[in-house]
């Protein structure tokens, strides 16, 4: 749910300065830094797309993944904890180029710019930690079967393999 959340936030920024850099916005709400700066520069579009944009499209795909595993079919989804991590961690190396941009070739620093990394950052976090939690609960769950398994208990009663199979359909 954080994910889709920070993710909801980083949709709102981006598209923000997307809108500023298609000419929607006249100017920027700056408190600090140069953010028009940073916004007119050679740097702030990717491909002949604005970074802002590119920044909405991200923010939309980790808000989708991050709807989609609140479901109960995909919340406990190892694979989708996977994407996230790659796809967040993605975004963050993007950002870190993006802020090392801003400081070193620009000279100037975007807030709006820095609170979309910040946000990148928390992503990358909450997903990494989401599927260090995932694997930990599966390796537990995975050991307190082979603990189960090794006492000796399991089966006892059984006189023969039909009878095993008939407990499975019955799921004794």
């Amino acid at each position: 749910m954080l994910v889709a959340l920070v993710a909801l936030a980083g949709v709102f920024v981006a598209l923000y300065l997307t809108l500023y850099k298609l000419g929607y916005i006249g100017t920027l709400a700056c408190a600090v830094g140069s953010c028009e700066t940073v916004q007119t520069s050679k740097w702030a579009t990717f491909l002949g797309v604005p970074v802002g944009a590119w920044g909405v499209g991200y923010y939309v795909v980790v808000l989708a993944l991050g709807l989609v595993g609140l479901t109960p079919r995909y919340a406990d989804t190892r694979r989708l904890s996977e994407i996230l991590v790659l796809l967040t961690g993605f975004g963050l190396l993007f950002s870190i180029w993006l802020t090392y941009l801003e400081l070193f070739v620009i000279h100037a620093v975007c807030q709006w710019c820095v609170i979309s990394a910040i946000l990148a950052t928390i992503l990358f976090i909450v997903s990494l930690l989401d599927l260090r939690e995932l694997t930990r609960l599966v390796e537990e769950t995975a050991e307190e079967a082979a603990e189960r398994l090794r006492g000796g208990a399991f089966g006892a009663g059984i006189r023969n393999t039909s009878e095993v199979a008939m407990r499975a359909i019955r799921k004794e």
